[in-house]
């Protein structure tokens, strides 16, 4: 995971692990998700792009005008290192849009006699 953790490198040498191009942020029910940094093109927008539609990099660079070609790699190699978190976070959020769009039955209290 590349995530902003400590570990020793040779000789006891302090190391940090950093995602170049990579930034997670909180939802609205303060779930970290995976952003393209400085954008609001999401990893799991990537994942669509590359995985179901068969884009390569470049064709998703094309797509996404905020993207440069490295920012596309940085975030494919994000998903390949992240794919079962992301694949389960488009679940989520796939049964979130479910509920929303459900047909609601209003309960409303009965008239007082």
């Amino acid at each position: 995971m590349a995530s902003p953790t400590k570990g020793l490198y040779n000789n006891g040498t302090k190391t940090q692990s950093v995602a170049t191009h990579i930034e997670l942020r909180e939802n609205r029910d303060r779930q970290k998700r995976a952003f393209v940094e400085g954008t609001r093109i999401r990893i799991q927008d990537i994942y669509v792009q590359a995985e179901l539609f068969g884009k390569t990099a470049e064709q998703i660079a094309e797509n996404y005008p905020d993207l440069t070609l490295g920012k596309v790699y940085a975030a494919l190699s994000y998903l390949f290192d992240h794919r079962e978190q992301i694949v389960a976070e488009i679940k989520e959020d796939e049964a979130f849009a479910a509920m929303l769009a459900a047909p609601r039955v209003a309960v409303l209290p009965l008239p007082r006699e």
